[in-house]
Protein backbone atom coordinates (compact mmCIF):
# COMPACT_ATOMS: atom_id res chain seq x y z
CA UNK A 1 0.00 0.00 0.00
CA UNK A 2 2.69 2.35 -0.47
CA UNK A 3 1.54 5.89 -1.67
CA UNK A 4 -1.89 4.82 -1.17
CA UNK A 5 -3.84 7.45 0.72
CA UNK A 6 -6.73 4.64 1.76
CA UNK A 7 -8.72 4.80 4.74
CA UNK A 8 -11.12 2.43 6.25
CA UNK A 9 -13.52 2.66 9.04
CA UNK A 10 -16.52 1.48 10.34
CA UNK A 11 -18.72 4.06 12.62
CA UNK A 12 -21.01 4.20 15.78
CA UNK A 13 -24.01 4.65 13.59
CA UNK A 14 -22.40 0.79 12.11
CA UNK A 15 -22.19 1.66 8.04
CA UNK A 16 -18.63 1.04 7.24
CA UNK A 17 -16.72 3.64 5.08
CA UNK A 18 -13.66 3.20 2.81
CA UNK A 19 -11.74 6.27 1.01
CA UNK A 20 -9.06 6.50 -1.79
CA UNK A 21 -8.03 10.29 -1.80
CA UNK A 22 -6.59 10.86 -5.12
CA UNK A 23 -5.49 14.42 -6.98
CA UNK A 24 -7.69 14.58 -10.34
CA UNK A 25 -10.83 16.87 -9.86
CA UNK A 26 -13.27 13.70 -9.91
CA UNK A 27 -14.85 11.84 -7.38
CA UNK A 28 -17.37 8.79 -7.66
CA UNK A 29 -19.18 7.99 -4.45
CA UNK A 30 -21.29 4.78 -3.75
CA UNK A 31 -23.90 3.46 -1.18
CA UNK A 32 -24.05 0.15 -1.06
CA UNK A 33 -26.33 -2.64 0.70
CA UNK A 34 -24.65 -5.81 1.35
CA UNK A 35 -27.84 -8.05 -0.06
CA UNK A 36 -28.38 -9.14 -2.97
CA UNK A 37 -29.88 -11.75 -5.57
CA UNK A 38 -28.16 -14.70 -3.76
CA UNK A 39 -30.35 -13.74 -0.07
CA UNK A 40 -33.39 -14.48 -2.15
CA UNK A 41 -35.64 -17.08 -2.00
CA UNK A 42 -37.34 -18.68 -4.89
CA UNK A 43 -40.77 -17.07 -4.56
CA UNK A 44 -39.18 -13.20 -4.11
CA UNK A 45 -36.36 -13.77 -6.83
CA UNK A 46 -35.54 -10.70 -8.63
CA UNK A 47 -36.79 -8.05 -5.29
CA UNK A 48 -32.86 -6.89 -4.88
CA UNK A 49 -33.17 -5.83 -8.86
CA UNK A 50 -36.87 -4.71 -8.63
CA UNK A 51 -36.10 -2.54 -5.45
CA UNK A 52 -33.02 -0.50 -7.07
CA UNK A 53 -35.18 0.34 -9.84
CA UNK A 54 -37.89 1.86 -7.71
CA UNK A 55 -35.84 3.89 -5.32
CA UNK A 56 -35.45 6.12 -8.68
CA UNK A 57 -38.66 6.73 -9.20
CA UNK A 58 -38.98 9.25 -6.37
CA UNK A 59 -37.87 9.89 -2.22
CA UNK A 60 -38.99 12.39 0.31
CA UNK A 61 -36.78 14.63 -0.79
CA UNK A 62 -36.08 14.36 -4.77
CA UNK A 63 -38.59 13.54 -7.47
CA UNK A 64 -37.76 11.16 -10.53
CA UNK A 65 -37.05 14.27 -12.29
CA UNK A 66 -34.82 16.06 -9.66
CA UNK A 67 -33.29 12.68 -9.04
CA UNK A 68 -30.58 12.12 -12.32
CA UNK A 69 -31.21 16.23 -13.20
CA UNK A 70 -29.11 17.23 -9.92
CA UNK A 71 -26.23 14.80 -10.98
CA UNK A 72 -26.63 15.14 -14.71
CA UNK A 73 -26.52 18.64 -14.09
CA UNK A 74 -23.16 19.07 -12.90
CA UNK A 75 -21.77 16.88 -15.75
CA UNK A 76 -21.91 13.44 -13.57
CA UNK A 77 -22.74 10.13 -13.70
CA UNK A 78 -25.83 8.25 -12.09
CA UNK A 79 -25.97 4.65 -11.67
CA UNK A 80 -26.74 1.77 -9.63
CA UNK A 81 -26.75 -2.49 -10.14
CA UNK A 82 -27.64 -5.30 -8.28
CA UNK A 83 -25.56 -7.95 -7.47
CA UNK A 84 -25.85 -11.88 -6.16
CA UNK A 85 -24.31 -10.12 -3.25
CA UNK A 86 -24.78 -6.48 -3.58
CA UNK A 87 -26.95 -3.77 -4.37
CA UNK A 88 -25.28 -0.65 -4.99
CA UNK A 89 -26.28 3.18 -5.78
CA UNK A 90 -23.31 5.09 -7.17
CA UNK A 91 -22.50 8.43 -8.84
CA UNK A 92 -19.29 10.09 -10.62
CA UNK A 93 -19.06 13.56 -10.32
CA UNK A 94 -16.44 16.76 -10.33
CA UNK A 95 -15.26 16.53 -7.55
CA UNK A 96 -16.43 20.12 -5.87
CA UNK A 97 -20.03 18.71 -5.88
CA UNK A 98 -18.92 15.42 -3.61
CA UNK A 99 -22.04 16.49 -0.88
CA UNK A 100 -24.42 16.75 -3.50
CA UNK A 101 -23.14 12.85 -4.61
CA UNK A 102 -22.77 11.89 -1.24
CA UNK A 103 -26.31 13.43 -0.05
CA UNK A 104 -27.88 11.99 -3.49
CA UNK A 105 -26.83 8.41 -2.35
CA UNK A 106 -27.54 8.60 0.74
CA UNK A 107 -31.23 9.81 -0.21
CA UNK A 108 -31.55 6.58 -2.32
CA UNK A 109 -30.92 4.09 0.37
CA UNK A 110 -32.74 5.96 3.27
CA UNK A 111 -35.82 7.77 1.46
CA UNK A 112 -37.21 6.00 -1.49
CA UNK A 113 -41.29 6.35 -1.24
CA UNK A 114 -42.54 3.40 -3.49
CA UNK A 115 -45.26 5.01 -4.49
CA UNK A 116 -47.89 2.47 -6.11
CA UNK A 117 -48.29 3.90 -9.44
CA UNK A 118 -44.63 4.15 -10.16
CA UNK A 119 -44.12 0.94 -8.78
CA UNK A 120 -46.63 -0.85 -11.25
CA UNK A 121 -45.65 0.83 -14.35
CA UNK A 122 -41.57 -0.20 -13.19
CA UNK A 123 -42.50 -3.90 -12.87
CA UNK A 124 -43.86 -3.23 -16.76
CA UNK A 125 -40.17 -1.69 -17.48
CA UNK A 126 -38.58 -5.07 -15.63
CA UNK A 127 -40.92 -7.65 -17.31
CA UNK A 128 -39.70 -6.10 -20.59
CA UNK A 129 -35.97 -5.99 -19.56
CA UNK A 130 -36.23 -10.01 -18.32
CA UNK A 131 -37.72 -10.70 -21.91
CA UNK A 132 -35.41 -9.01 -23.82
CA UNK A 133 -32.91 -11.36 -21.38
CA UNK A 134 -34.48 -14.06 -22.73
CA UNK A 135 -34.95 -12.97 -26.39
CA UNK A 136 -30.91 -12.17 -26.99
CA UNK A 137 -29.58 -15.53 -27.55
CA UNK A 138 -25.93 -15.15 -26.15
CA UNK A 139 -27.38 -13.29 -22.81
CA UNK A 140 -30.13 -16.52 -22.32
CA UNK A 141 -27.17 -19.18 -22.53
CA UNK A 142 -25.33 -17.34 -20.06
CA UNK A 143 -28.62 -17.36 -18.08
CA UNK A 144 -29.10 -21.27 -18.38
CA UNK A 145 -25.46 -21.97 -17.83
CA UNK A 146 -26.19 -20.73 -14.41
CA UNK A 147 -29.32 -22.74 -14.30
CA UNK A 148 -27.23 -26.09 -14.62
CA UNK A 149 -24.29 -25.12 -12.57
CA UNK A 150 -26.24 -24.13 -9.33
CA UNK A 151 -29.60 -25.67 -7.57
CA UNK A 152 -32.50 -23.37 -7.11
CA UNK A 153 -33.20 -20.65 -6.16
CA UNK A 154 -29.38 -19.26 -6.77
CA UNK A 155 -29.32 -20.41 -10.16
CA UNK A 156 -32.19 -17.94 -11.09
CA UNK A 157 -31.51 -14.66 -12.27
CA UNK A 158 -30.56 -11.77 -10.90
CA UNK A 159 -33.55 -10.13 -12.45
CA UNK A 160 -35.78 -12.71 -11.26
CA UNK A 161 -38.91 -14.12 -14.13
CA UNK A 162 -41.57 -13.14 -15.77
CA UNK A 163 -43.93 -15.32 -12.62
CA UNK A 164 -41.62 -14.20 -9.56
CA UNK A 165 -41.66 -10.56 -10.85
CA UNK A 166 -45.28 -10.21 -11.28
CA UNK A 167 -45.76 -11.92 -8.05
CA UNK A 168 -43.68 -9.08 -5.89
CA UNK A 169 -46.77 -6.88 -3.93
CA UNK A 170 -45.85 -2.97 -2.88
CA UNK A 171 -46.48 -4.54 1.04
CA UNK A 172 -43.72 -7.25 -0.09
CA UNK A 173 -41.51 -5.00 -1.47
CA UNK A 174 -41.60 -1.97 1.89
CA UNK A 175 -41.16 -4.90 4.13
CA UNK A 176 -37.98 -5.94 2.49
CA UNK A 177 -36.71 -2.71 1.99
CA UNK A 178 -37.44 -2.13 5.59
CA UNK A 179 -35.94 -5.25 7.19
CA UNK A 180 -32.79 -4.92 4.89
CA UNK A 181 -31.56 -1.40 3.83
CA UNK A 182 -29.90 -0.45 7.74
CA UNK A 183 -26.41 0.74 8.44
CA UNK A 184 -25.09 -2.07 9.78
CA UNK A 185 -25.83 -3.79 6.38
CA UNK A 186 -24.59 -0.67 4.22
CA UNK A 187 -20.83 0.52 2.73
CA UNK A 188 -20.35 3.90 1.75
CA UNK A 189 -17.55 4.10 -0.59
CA UNK A 190 -15.61 7.67 -1.99
CA UNK A 191 -12.66 7.53 -4.66
CA UNK A 192 -11.92 10.81 -5.55
CA UNK A 193 -10.35 14.33 -4.42
CA UNK A 194 -11.74 15.29 -1.23
CA UNK A 195 -10.83 14.72 2.49
CA UNK A 196 -10.83 11.93 4.53
CA UNK A 197 -13.04 14.41 6.89
CA UNK A 198 -15.65 15.05 4.49
CA UNK A 199 -16.16 12.25 3.97
CA UNK A 200 -16.60 10.83 7.53
CA UNK A 201 -18.98 13.89 7.82
CA UNK A 202 -20.96 12.70 5.23
CA UNK A 203 -20.95 9.05 6.38
CA UNK A 204 -21.97 9.99 9.85
CA UNK A 205 -25.46 11.33 8.31
CA UNK A 206 -26.56 8.26 8.33
CA UNK A 207 -28.73 7.45 11.04
CA UNK A 208 -28.28 3.89 13.38
CA UNK A 209 -30.46 1.06 12.36
CA UNK A 210 -29.61 -2.44 12.78
CA UNK A 211 -31.15 -5.19 11.01
CA UNK A 212 -29.66 -9.06 9.91
CA UNK A 213 -29.77 -10.44 6.85
CA UNK A 214 -30.64 -14.02 6.93
CA UNK A 215 -28.04 -16.32 4.40
CA UNK A 216 -29.27 -18.95 1.56
CA UNK A 217 -27.22 -22.24 0.75
CA UNK A 218 -25.85 -22.36 -2.48
CA UNK A 219 -25.63 -25.63 -3.81
CA UNK A 220 -23.18 -26.88 -7.21
CA UNK A 221 -24.30 -29.16 -9.63
CA UNK A 222 -23.59 -29.77 -12.85
CA UNK A 223 -25.91 -30.63 -15.65
CA UNK A 224 -26.60 -29.89 -19.72
CA UNK A 225 -29.00 -28.65 -21.87
CA UNK A 226 -29.49 -28.49 -25.74
CA UNK A 227 -32.55 -25.94 -26.71
CA UNK A 228 -33.62 -25.23 -30.50
CA UNK A 229 -35.29 -22.04 -31.28
CA UNK A 230 -36.60 -20.27 -34.97
CA UNK A 231 -35.24 -17.56 -35.80
CA UNK A 232 -31.78 -17.31 -35.05
CA UNK A 233 -29.20 -17.97 -37.42
CA UNK A 234 -26.18 -18.68 -34.87
CA UNK A 235 -25.42 -21.45 -32.36
CA UNK A 236 -24.35 -20.65 -29.06
CA UNK A 237 -22.20 -22.62 -26.58
CA UNK A 238 -21.13 -22.21 -23.43
CA UNK A 239 -19.23 -24.34 -21.24
CA UNK A 240 -19.20 -23.76 -17.31
CA UNK A 241 -17.37 -25.33 -14.00
CA UNK A 242 -16.91 -24.25 -10.71
CA UNK A 243 -13.80 -22.44 -9.69
CA UNK A 244 -12.07 -21.64 -5.76
CA UNK A 245 -13.93 -18.97 -4.36
CA UNK A 246 -12.62 -15.32 -3.80
CA UNK A 247 -11.00 -16.16 -0.21
CA UNK A 248 -9.76 -19.48 -1.45
CA UNK A 249 -5.90 -20.40 -1.62
CA UNK A 250 -6.27 -20.80 -5.35
CA UNK A 251 -7.88 -17.52 -5.90
CA UNK A 252 -5.60 -16.24 -7.70
CA UNK A 253 -4.31 -19.01 -9.61
CA UNK A 254 -7.75 -19.05 -11.57
CA UNK A 255 -7.57 -15.63 -12.60
CA UNK A 256 -4.13 -16.60 -14.18
CA UNK A 257 -5.94 -19.57 -15.55
CA UNK A 258 -9.21 -17.64 -16.81
CA UNK A 259 -6.83 -15.19 -18.22
CA UNK A 260 -4.64 -17.54 -20.41
CA UNK A 261 -7.77 -19.82 -21.35
CA UNK A 262 -10.12 -17.30 -22.95
CA UNK A 263 -8.74 -13.26 -21.90
CA UNK A 264 -8.34 -11.23 -24.96
CA UNK A 265 -7.26 -12.12 -28.66
CA UNK A 266 -3.82 -13.60 -27.21
CA UNK A 267 -6.11 -15.79 -25.63
CA UNK A 268 -5.55 -19.84 -26.15
CA UNK A 269 -9.03 -20.25 -27.15
CA UNK A 270 -9.22 -16.95 -29.51
CA UNK A 271 -5.90 -18.54 -31.03
CA UNK A 272 -7.61 -22.32 -31.58
CA UNK A 273 -10.70 -21.77 -32.59
CA UNK A 274 -11.37 -18.15 -34.41
CA UNK A 275 -7.57 -17.46 -35.94
CA UNK A 276 -6.69 -21.41 -36.58
CA UNK A 277 -9.92 -22.87 -37.78
CA UNK A 278 -12.09 -19.97 -37.89
CA UNK A 279 -15.34 -21.32 -36.36
CA UNK A 280 -16.63 -18.35 -34.80
CA UNK A 281 -16.10 -14.63 -34.30
CA UNK A 282 -17.14 -14.30 -30.54
CA UNK A 283 -15.34 -16.60 -27.93
CA UNK A 284 -14.66 -15.39 -24.47
CA UNK A 285 -13.98 -16.57 -20.84
CA UNK A 286 -15.62 -15.06 -17.47
CA UNK A 287 -14.50 -16.14 -14.48
CA UNK A 288 -17.08 -14.85 -11.76
CA UNK A 289 -15.91 -14.81 -8.10
CA UNK A 290 -17.33 -14.34 -4.82
CA UNK A 291 -16.64 -14.97 -1.09
CA UNK A 292 -19.53 -18.04 -1.90
CA UNK A 293 -19.06 -19.30 -5.16
CA UNK A 294 -17.12 -19.12 -8.35
CA UNK A 295 -17.48 -20.36 -11.52
CA UNK A 296 -15.23 -20.03 -15.34
CA UNK A 297 -17.58 -20.20 -18.23
CA UNK A 298 -16.61 -19.95 -21.63
CA UNK A 299 -18.89 -18.59 -24.30
CA UNK A 300 -18.99 -19.10 -27.94
CA UNK A 301 -21.28 -18.34 -31.03
CA UNK A 302 -20.75 -20.76 -33.81
CA UNK A 303 -22.54 -22.73 -36.32
CA UNK A 304 -24.92 -25.41 -35.47
CA UNK A 305 -22.70 -28.45 -37.14
CA UNK A 306 -19.78 -27.44 -35.03
CA UNK A 307 -21.36 -27.08 -31.71
CA UNK A 308 -19.49 -30.48 -30.82
CA UNK A 309 -16.22 -30.01 -32.22
CA UNK A 310 -16.12 -26.63 -30.70
CA UNK A 311 -16.58 -27.84 -27.02
CA UNK A 312 -13.88 -31.02 -27.70
CA UNK A 313 -11.59 -28.23 -28.70
CA UNK A 314 -12.40 -26.12 -25.35
CA UNK A 315 -11.83 -29.09 -22.89
CA UNK A 316 -8.90 -30.08 -24.83
CA UNK A 317 -7.37 -26.14 -24.09
CA UNK A 318 -8.46 -26.39 -20.74
CA UNK A 319 -6.43 -30.43 -20.50
CA UNK A 320 -2.87 -28.65 -22.44
CA UNK A 321 -3.10 -26.31 -19.12
CA UNK A 322 -2.12 -28.75 -17.17
CA UNK A 323 1.10 -28.69 -18.95
CA UNK A 324 1.26 -25.04 -18.74
CA UNK A 325 5.31 -23.82 -19.39
CA UNK A 326 6.74 -21.10 -16.99
CA UNK A 327 6.64 -18.66 -19.68
CA UNK A 328 3.46 -18.53 -20.75
CA UNK A 329 2.77 -18.66 -17.17
CA UNK A 330 4.78 -15.72 -16.31
CA UNK A 331 3.43 -13.59 -19.23
CA UNK A 332 -0.03 -14.10 -18.05
CA UNK A 333 1.23 -12.64 -14.08
CA UNK A 334 2.46 -9.74 -16.37
CA UNK A 335 -1.32 -9.26 -18.11
CA UNK A 336 -3.33 -9.64 -15.40
CA UNK A 337 -1.11 -6.91 -13.16
CA UNK A 338 -1.04 -4.57 -16.22
CA UNK A 339 -4.69 -4.96 -16.83
CA UNK A 340 -5.45 -4.11 -13.04
CA UNK A 341 -3.03 -1.04 -13.03
CA UNK A 342 -5.10 0.29 -16.26
CA UNK A 343 -8.55 -0.29 -14.68
CA UNK A 344 -7.21 2.14 -11.94
CA UNK A 345 -7.19 4.94 -13.96
CA UNK A 346 -10.92 5.23 -13.17
CA UNK A 347 -12.34 5.99 -10.07
CA UNK A 348 -15.02 4.41 -10.40
CA UNK A 349 -13.84 1.02 -11.44
CA UNK A 350 -11.51 1.73 -8.19
CA UNK A 351 -14.40 2.15 -6.29
CA UNK A 352 -16.22 -0.85 -7.99
CA UNK A 353 -13.27 -2.97 -6.99
CA UNK A 354 -12.99 -2.09 -3.48
CA UNK A 355 -16.23 -3.07 -2.58
CA UNK A 356 -15.99 -6.72 -4.17
CA UNK A 357 -13.05 -7.12 -1.94
CA UNK A 358 -14.51 -5.96 1.17
CA UNK A 359 -17.77 -7.80 0.48
CA UNK A 360 -15.25 -10.46 0.05
CA UNK A 361 -13.44 -9.44 3.92
CA UNK A 362 -11.39 -6.66 3.90
CA UNK A 363 -11.26 -4.06 0.81
CA UNK A 364 -7.52 -3.77 1.29
CA UNK A 365 -6.94 -6.72 -0.51
CA UNK A 366 -7.08 -4.73 -3.41
CA UNK A 367 -4.12 -3.09 -3.15
CA UNK A 368 -2.20 -6.56 -2.43
CA UNK A 369 -2.92 -7.64 -6.17
CA UNK A 370 0.31 -7.40 -7.31
CA UNK A 371 2.02 -9.42 -4.41
CA UNK A 372 -0.35 -11.78 -4.42
CA UNK A 373 -0.87 -12.66 -8.72
CA UNK A 374 2.98 -12.53 -8.23
CA UNK A 375 3.46 -15.57 -5.10
CA UNK A 376 0.82 -18.22 -7.60
CA UNK A 377 3.27 -20.93 -8.22
CA UNK A 378 2.86 -22.71 -11.81
CA UNK A 379 1.68 -26.29 -10.46
CA UNK A 380 -1.23 -24.29 -9.05
CA UNK A 381 -2.71 -23.12 -12.13
CA UNK A 382 -1.53 -26.68 -13.78
CA UNK A 383 -4.05 -28.32 -11.32
CA UNK A 384 -7.14 -26.29 -11.86
CA UNK A 385 -7.18 -28.24 -15.54
CA UNK A 386 -8.20 -30.91 -13.74
CA UNK A 387 -11.81 -30.61 -14.18
CA UNK A 388 -14.30 -32.41 -11.63
CA UNK A 389 -17.18 -32.13 -13.78
CA UNK A 390 -18.73 -29.43 -16.41
CA UNK A 391 -21.72 -28.06 -17.44
CA UNK A 392 -22.72 -27.05 -20.99
CA UNK A 393 -25.29 -24.99 -22.51
CA UNK A 394 -26.49 -24.76 -26.05
CA UNK A 395 -28.91 -22.72 -27.98
CA UNK A 396 -29.37 -24.02 -31.88
CA UNK A 397 -30.78 -22.93 -34.92
CA UNK A 398 -34.85 -25.00 -35.61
Amino acid sequence: MKDIDFYRKKLDNGITVIFEKRSIPVIAVSTSVKFGAQYETEKIKGISHFIEHLVFKGTKNRSVVDIPKEIEGKGGILNAFTGEEITCFWNKLPSKHFELGADISRDLVLNPLFEKEALERERKVILEEIKMYHDNPSSYVLEMIKDRLYKTPFNMSIAGNLKTVAGLSRERVVELFNSIYSTNNMVFCVVGDCEWEQVLNEAEKFPRINKSIKNLKILPKNGSLVEKRKGIDQAHEVIGFHMPKLNDKNRYAAEIFDSILGNGMSSRLFQEVREKRGLCYAIKSHLEQSKDYSYEIIYTGTVKEKIKAVREIVLKEIKKLGELKQKDFDEAKETLIGLKQISKEKCDSTMIDLLSEEIGGNAENYYNYEENISKVKLKEVQELSKLKGYSFVALVPN
